[in-house]
């Protein structure tokens, strides 16, 4: 039976990009105070949803499961006739493709909000203007879908929890031998080499900060086995590999835990900066202004070119020279200041 009035849940097509799913927290958290006693259900790719686990308010996660880039669109509307039962009484859909409206379309649920993009209007009761998609914080248009249109506000920080035990299970799992701070490092983004500071700098900060009384721990996804590999082949230090070996809430754990975090713009760093963690993000292609990093105690490292942010996945230069420009020693001394 359809839920009526304001307690309809809510359904959130949230991206598939970690990153972006931990910027939809601040989302969750203004629908949680403008709209009390909704529950919020969170649908979306298998990637992202550990991380819609961890977000305060959401009340269960709903899998699906396509290819990157597939359309799938018998198969889209099979699975949102099959959620019309759930008596959602609102969509906000947070990707832009046309695709990603079609469940909430097919789930018959009468206000479907989210911004005009790939022609997909009619398939929305409330199609907004995006004219500052490349130049506003992603959480701020995320957080505006949940506001009446027109509405500007800057979004609280996402903040993520973990699960019960979390931490103690990936400690068991991935003991961590010897004692002093703990530096994790996070060599991947998942959008493209362009966002990624090169593997050979990354050994050699690792082998300064060893020096330095730090223990050294690499995270990341199968993706980043082998710049992972690379660092340690480059390093000369002992070095914790665990790419490829976690879960995402075991990532999770780890960094929630860790005294400093170096990290391209990417999934993992959008996760410690929602634990508040020490952070130096370092920034090529992509733009601190629009997905920085969440936490207070975060430094931003990055090259004024003139060329950047491109916003590419692939240098178009072929020079890296936005990445190539931050020294490990600046790194390390960013670092080491957070720490005092």
């Amino acid at each position: 039976m359809r839920a009526l009035g304001s307690v309809s849940p809510i359904l959130l097509v949230g991206p598939s990009w970690v990153g972006d799913m931990v910027m939809a927290a601040s989302l969750v958290e203004v629908l949680r105070m403008r709209e009390p006693g909704r529950p919020i259900d969170v649908l979306a790719p298998p990637a992202a949803l550990p991380v819609a686990r961890m977000i305060p308010g959401v009340r269960r996660t709903i899998p699906l499961g396509f290819g990157h880039g597939e359309l799938g669109l018998v198969a889209r509307w099979k699975a949102g006739r099959a959620l019309r039962a759930e008596g959602y009484g609102k969509a906000i859909i947070l990707p832009r493709a046309f695709k990603a409206a079609i469940v909430p379309l097919a789930a018959g649920i009468p206000e479907r909000v989210g911004y005009k993009a790939e022609g997909r209007s009619p398939l929305l009761t409330d199609a907004r203007p995006d004219p500052n998609r490349k130049t506003a914080r992603t959480l701020d248009r995320f957080v505006a879908l949940a506001l009446p249109a027109g509405s500007i506000a800057r979004a609280p920080r996402p903040r993520l929890m973990l699960p019960d035990g979390a931490v103690d299970q990936a400690t068991a799992r991935f003991p961590l031998s010897g004692e002093g701070p703990v530096m994790v490092l996070c060599p991947g983004a998942e959008y493209g080499p362009a966002k990624r500071w090169p593997a050979e700098k990354f050994a050699a900060l690792a082998a300064m900060a060893v020096k330095e009384g730090y223990r050294i721990r690499v995270l990341g996804s199968p993706k980043d086995a082998e710049a992972a590999q690379a660092i340690e082949a480059g390093a000369g230090v002992p070095v914790d590999n665990l790419v490829g070996r976690t879960t995402l809430i075991d990532a999770a754990a780890i960094l929630a835990t860790a005294d400093v975090v170096i990290s391209n713009d990417s999934g993992l760093m959008h996760v410690a900066g929602a634990f508040d963690r020490r952070l130096v993000v370092l920034y090529g292609a992509s733009s601190e202004k629009m997905t920085p990093p969440a936490s207070p105690f975060a430094r931003v490292l990055a090259r004024d070119l003139p060329c950047r942010p491109c916003h590419q996945r692939e240098c178009p230069l072929k020079t890296l020279a936005c990445l190539e420009g931050i020294a490990p020693e600046e790194v390390l001394a960013a670092a080491e200041q957070m720490r005092r």
